[in-house]
């Protein structure tokens, strides 16, 4: 996704800041979608590492199936003692200061341990029991693998570092001196790429910051076209007008995005640990006080495998469903509509097609109701269905969206009169989380259209109610409640 910055800028000042990039505008941006996707890999690492030494040991006993039980233990502690080691020597954090070599003997270290330990417990053993020799082609065939996998591993970090992928992309509020030591830091230290700056003073702020243009106000963040590339909002300011910055804060809570604050400290040390937790882009951590990346891990497997599953089932009836849509009425079998997603990403959702083709309406300016005339015969079975909803599948699959979340709703999708996205002050909240085919608001009644203002204040409170509580067990359960809900909560449209 290529994006060139969109200046809410006087007219006189609007070529000139699209001609210039700045000094560490990435040539193509990337989605923070995308950057989260790339940060979670240490858990698939983590995963795929325990994977492969689960099946050598397993064949390995297998092939040693005449030994004792108590002859196998040692194997098994040196294994559990190597996974530990592997966590403990945060071998999954590839973080950008580390070279290859160092990770490379942290893993010799951590296998070592577990040599070390299988040997210790076979020493304290039964002296019945066979040669510690024996294990040998286990800890060849194991470390040999485990060294080829971290080297893959550690080829595809540099790959996407290489790519911006785990650089994070930042915008500064406040085009003042504390933003210009920011930016200088920065621009000495080359770990973020600083998309832009906004300021309130339109009129007396500079066309740019030590060459970073100035996109504008604080207002206009909260559209602007680049912010779904935004990784953090690093809100600039100095301890005297530290009251200043809360409004600013107050005013940016409306977007998804994540910010903090960099603060003119005097303590130079202090202000250089600040730009170095902003900067930090090393994989996610396995273990977090909140849990959040294990939860979002855990929630993209689920995706994974849930999604997967149903496609293969789905899959016949869905190629029944394009046939008879085509010998319903002409046009496409499927609609793709832009949506907005996860940090108010736009994206293409996949829908079975349930109206004439020439009413096509991709902006949902006028929601669907009851008798609509635009609807098919085909499609009204399928909205009251949901069955038109089961190609999102493919945008589960893709990662666009997941099976529970907050539903994606039309951009421009007018209630009342007004666009949705303004009559609710955190709207945008519920696009911190990636879209679902489902949600907490689908199960509790409010789905389909929403012609009141009121509908989509209540939808948007069960779609943060949602994102607050998420967990795999509330998507299992959400997911049971799915059919039911939909078959005895939805408009029909007759």
């Amino acid at each position: 996704m290529t994006l060139e910055a969109e200046s809410q800028l006087p007219p006189e000042r609007n070529e000139d800041v699209l001609r210039r990039r700045g000094p560490l505008r990435p040539e193509q941006l990337v989605s923070v979608r995308r950057h989260q996707d790339r940060r979670l890999a240490g858990h698939a690492f983590n995963a795929i590492d325990t994977l492969f030494l689960i099946f050598v040991t397993v064949f390995y006993l297998h092939q040693n199936a005449d030994r004792a039980v108590l002859e196998s233990l040692p194997l098994i502690a040196g294994v559990c003692c190597t996974w530990l080691m592997l966590l403990i020597l945060r071998l999954y954090r590839f973080a950008r200061a580390e070279d290859y070599f160092s990770h490379l003997s942290r893993l010799v270290l951590a296998l070592i341990a577990g040599v070390g330990v299988a040997a210790i417990a076979h020493a304290a053993g039964s002296p019945q029991q066979s040669h510690f020799s024996d294990l040998l082609p286990f800890g060849l065939i194991s470390g040999a693998g485990m060294l080829i996998f971290h080297t893959v591993w550690w080829a595809l970090v540099a790959r996407w570092r290489s790519q911006g992928l785990l650089i994070p992309n930042v915008v500064v509020v406040g085009a003042n001196s504390q933003a210009e030591e920011f930016i200088s830091t920065t621009i000495d230290r080359r770990d973020m790429s600083i998309l832009g700056v906004f300021d309130d003073r339109v009129d007396r702020s500079p066309f740019e910051v030590l060459g970073v243009p100035v996109l504008g106000t604080t207002d206009a963040m909260l559209t602007h076209r680049i912010m779904p590339c935004v990784d953090l909002v690093v809100v600039t300011v100095s301890r005297a007008a530290a009251r200043n910055a809360n409004q600013i804060m107050d005013r940016l809570e409306e977007l998804p995005n994540a910010i903090t604050m960099y603060l003119d400290d005097p303590d130079a040390n202090r202000r250089a640990e600040a730009i170095e937790r902003i900067a930090s882009a090393s994989l996610a951590p396995l273990h977090t006080k909140s849990g959040s990346t294990r939860r979002a891990f855990a929630k993209r497997i689920q995706d994974i495998v849930i999604g997967l599953s149903a496609l293969s089932f789905f899959g016949i009836p869905m190629m029944l469903i394009g046939l008879a849509i085509r010998l319903d009425s002409p046009g496409p079998i499927f609609f793709r509509q832009p949506r907005e997603g996860f940090n108010n990403e736009q994206f293409r959702v996949w829908k079975f097609r349930t109206m004439r083709h020439e009413t096509a309406d991709m902006e949902a300016r006028r929601q669907v109701t009851a008798n609509d005339d635009r609807v098919t015969r085909v499609g009204r079975i399928l909205r009251s269905t949901s069955l038109d909803e089961l190609p999102q599948l493919f945008n589960v699959i893709t990662g666009e969206m997941s099976l529970v979340g907050p539903r994606p709703h039309a951009i421009g999708m007018r209630t009342d009169g007004f666009e949705s996205s303004e009559l609710v002050a955190k709207y945008a909240h519920r696009h911190r989380i990636k879209p679902g085919m489902t949600g907490w608001a689908a199960i509790n009644g409010s789905r389909g259209p929403m012609h009141k203002a009121e509908d989509i204040s209540m939808r948007v409170a069960f779609d943060i109610a949602y994102i607050e509580r998420q967990s795999s067990l509330l998507d299992l359960k959400i997911m049971a409640k799915t059919i039911p809900s939909m078959l005895g909560d939805r408009c029909t449209i007759r």
